[in-house]
């Protein structure tokens, strides 16, 4: 392999080391390898321009088309003309990627799945890098300002990571780098072939390049600066950028939001804003989980995931909190006492293998959970949050829970709740506007009791409150968007139950806010069907006895409990009625349309239209294609694109190694040089319609040239030097070495283009008939060959 070549090897496996900084952030790694792949072929197709020689923004634009292709086949091959040519569909398809994987990013947690917007997102990224890379440390011969790129690839990943091996992704990028470095420096000091003086040191023995002990010349010191400083960057810049925090409704596992291994440690807060109001606006209603429960009415049978029961004044989150082995069963719920009314309900929950986040969605309260995994509890939520990497991701897992069906009056005759959980439900920040303590008492003015002013909050914000349901609202949590909320009066499901929560905890009733999705859809084959925009969140107020106890203030969201509508009878006296099925024409419910067909008017006027629209399917793309059929589409698209090119490249290539410079000190090499330039001379003058006549002196040559390619005389003199420098070479008896005669070839070269018409100019780039020697070459050594193994078979038969 050429010192170039080892350079581009070495500049692909620096892009690729630094790329490993990635591997944390998403699960599976296989995008890993499907990058690496594109980055070898993009190198390839650069090594291949580098010895043509093309010129080098020729050979960075030609590097940049072959990876459009390739990033064509492998994400947009199916609106693709031919499944390779990029139009403007394929980008249209790469920008729709792009947005879904910016929503992803910030939806998902750490480790994110691999869907195609993430993947074309950490593809084409490693491949933009190892494309900079490679023109800066290659094909400009400047390796070490190439460790900025590097740099950039490695501090994204390393301040965006929380695992605890982060040292060993720094350990990948930098030995990738400090290769680069290395093979550039070789690659530079082999070039040097003569002794010289180190100048810095008088009386200094003479210093060979590259000899071990030797002071480092400019370049390589440069280099180990550079070097030096993007390594000390890279440890000082992951430390100053933010981490990603732990998602919530379609997050991944790893370590996001919690600390600790084993049975203990501890689970901290995240904040489910964002990820919850991009589900919500999803076009498509994935589905998230599908489950098969033993009860009629499923309309009671929300799927909780955290409790935030947390308000700093900034957001809503969850507190810190033990973690530990799950038990079997599980206490008793908080508060529950044993006169109010409950039903064991059974269910078989199935995660979507595109679903990975950190707890585990389940009906609350739940006594029993089996799954598989490394999962842990969290009492004071009831909660199961994976650790060491474990999530929901396909996940299969039975649950029994409790359905609490406590009456108004056992909830209207609660007795005082404990001091310790009042004083720490009822915390409010000191920044919560007056408006929202004003607000809250003068809605339940003339309540009794807690009950009576939970149900007029209730009341207030899905009935009398003029409040309207709108996703597209500018999100936030904090206590100034509280008091917009309460002003602007509209918003979505985030708002309403902070708002109820936050105003329930100044009239002095304890209040945390439960996260998770509404019931879903009933299927034809008994199953539920939980897609994204059937997340939510809701209020949950403390009741003694009772515990717990949903309230839902969000209209046209949810189901409000038969013990939250005073003037309905019991649960049992009325039971709901079940879901319709997919397909069935059903009345009006409290619960979401399901119109997937609404228009944008019709859903501002009825912000639950379409809201709980049916998934097409809950699988993702997959991590493309096999690596066969890339390299094949690969290999057809360079074939399909080089043929055509082929006659042009090589006749490049030929015209670049015959005036290639020639060492002054080497007789024989300067001799060869001569020859070549006057064979270039005699080939140029073929490919522009001047046939050689082998007969012909170089003198009558180089007249026969001037005067049929109508030559101006300045490049008919550099023809006539071009011939005495061949005489003094052939016929001298010391041969002269003369010089400038590349510059003496390009110089008729000019004058023939200048000189012939267009079409013969075409014919001399695109199909010079020069190249037929390489024919008749290629023909010689075939007969040769086929000569010699003749012979060799001759020889054995003999014997």
């Amino acid at each position: 392999m050429s010192g170039r070549g080892r350079l581009a090897f070495c500049a692909a496996l620096a892009t690729i080391a630094a790329a490993c900084a990635l591997l944390p952030l998403v699960d599976p790694a296989t995008w890993l390898l499907q990058a690496a792949l594109l980055v070898a072929v993009q190198t390839g197709v650069g090594a291949a321009a580098r010895r043509v020689p093309l010129p080098r923004p020729v050979t960075t634009l030609l590097q940049l088309l072959v990876s459009l292709l390739l990033l064509t086949v492998v994400f947009a091959r199916e609106s693709a003309p031919g499944g390779f040519v990029p139009t403007p569909d394929v980008f249209q398809h790469f920008g729709a990627l792009l947005t879904q994987g910016t929503q992803d990013v910030s939806r998902f947690a750490i480790p994110a799945p691999v869907t195609d917007g993430i993947r074309l997102m950490l593809v084409g990224g490693v491949l933009v890098i190892g494309l900079l890379v490679d023109t800066v440390a290659v094909t400009f011969r400047s390796a070490a300002p190439a460790g900025l790129p590097l740099l950039a690839l490695y501090s994204v990943a390393a301040g965006l990571s929380q695992g605890g091996a982060r040292w060993l992704w720094f350990l990948c990028a930098a030995g990738g780098y400090l290769l680069l470095l290395l093979a550039e420096g070789r690659e530079r000091l082999s070039q040097w072939g003569r002794m010289f003086a180190d100048k810095s040191r008088p009386g200094s023995a003479p210093y060979q390049p590259g000899a071990v002990g030797g002071p480092a010349v400019a370049p390589v010191r440069t280099g180990r600066r550079i070097g030096a400083l993007a390594l000390g960057i890279s440890l000082v810049v992951p430390a100053l950028l933010p981490s990603l925090s732990g998602g919530l409704l379609d997050g991944a596992g790893g370590n996001g939001g919690r600390r600790g291994e084993g049975g203990g440690g501890t689970v901290s807060a995240v904040n489910p804003l964002v990820a919850l109001q991009d589900s919500l606006n999803q076009p498509e209603n994935r589905t998230a989980l599908t489950y098969k429960t033993n009860v009629e009415d499923t309309q009671e049978l929300y799927m909780r995931i955290v409790a935030l029961d947390k308000f700093d004044g900034s957001a809503w989150k969850p507190s810190e909190r033990r973690i530990g082995e799950i038990p079997d069963p599980m206490p008793t719920p908080a508060g529950l006492a044993p006169d109010v009314r409950t039903t064991k309900i059974r269910s078989t929950v199935q995660a979507s293998d595109w679903y990975a986040q950190d707890w585990l969605p389940m009906p609350y309260p739940a006594d029993r959970v089996r799954i598989n995994g490394k999962w842990r509890f969290e009492p004071e939520g009831r909660t199961l949050v994976g650790y060491q990497g474990q999530n929901t991701r396909g996940a299969r897992y039975d649950v029994e829970s409790l359905l609490v069906r406590p009456t108004s009056d056992q909830l209207r005759n609660a007795p005082a709740p404990p001091p310790d959980l009042k004083r720490e439900y009822t915390e409010v920040p000191d920044s919560l506007p007056d408006v929202v303590d004003a607000t809250a008492r003068k809605v339940t003015s003339g309540a009794k009791d807690n009950y009576d002013r939970a149900v007029m909050l209730q009341e207030w914000f899905t009935e009398k409150g003029g409040f309207s349901y709108d996703t597209q609202v500018q999100a936030g949590s904090g206590t100034a968007a509280i008091a917009k909320f309460l002003e602007t009066k509209e918003g979505f499901c985030i708002h309403f139950s902070f708002a109820m929560a936050s105003m329930a905890r100044t009239l002095g009733i304890p209040a945390r806010v439960a996260v998770g999705f509404t019931p879903g859809t009933a299927r034809g084959d008994g199953k539920m069907e939980v897609g994204l925009q059937d997340a939510h969140a809701w209020p949950e107020l403390y009741f003694e006895g009772v515990g717990w106890t949903r309230f839902e203030p969000t209209p046209t969201r949810g189901t409000t409990p038969s013990y939250a509508q005073p003037d309905s009878p019991d649960a049992d006296q009325n039971p709901a009625e079940r879901l319709p099925d997919r397909g069935e024409n059903a009345s009006p419910t409290p619960s979401p349309s399901r119109s997937a067909t609404c228009t944008a008017e019709e859903k501002r006027a009825d912000p639950g239209c379409g809201a709980a629209a049916p998934g097409s399917g809950s699988g993702q793309g997959g991590d493309g294609p096999p690596v066969g059929t890339i390299a094949a589409i690969t290999a057809a698209a360079l074939v399909v694109l080089g043929v055509p090119l082929l006659p042009m490249l090589l006749r490049v290539r030929k015209r670049s190694r015959r005036l290639r410079p020639r060492a002054p000190d080497d007789p024989e090499a300067a001799v060869a040089g001569v020859l070549d330039a006057w064979q270039e001379l005699i080939d140029t003058g073929w490919d522009h319609g001047v046939v050689p006549e082998d007969s012909a002196t170089p003198r009558k040559a180089a007249e026969r040239l001037a005067r049929i390619g109508e030559l101006k005389p300045d490049a008919a003199e550099a023809a006539r030097r071009l011939a005495l420098a061949v005489e003094q070479v052939l016929y001298a008896p010391e041969p002269r070495v003369s010089t400038g005669l590349a510059e003496d070839v390009l110089r008729v070269r000019g004058g023939l283009r200048e000189a012939a018409p267009r079409g013969i100019r075409l014919r001399a780039l695109l199909l010079p008939p020069s190249t037929a020697r390489l024919l008749w070459s290629a023909s010689r050594r075939l007969a040769a060959l086929r000569a010699r193994w003749r012979g060799a078979w001759r020889l054995r038969f003999a014997k």
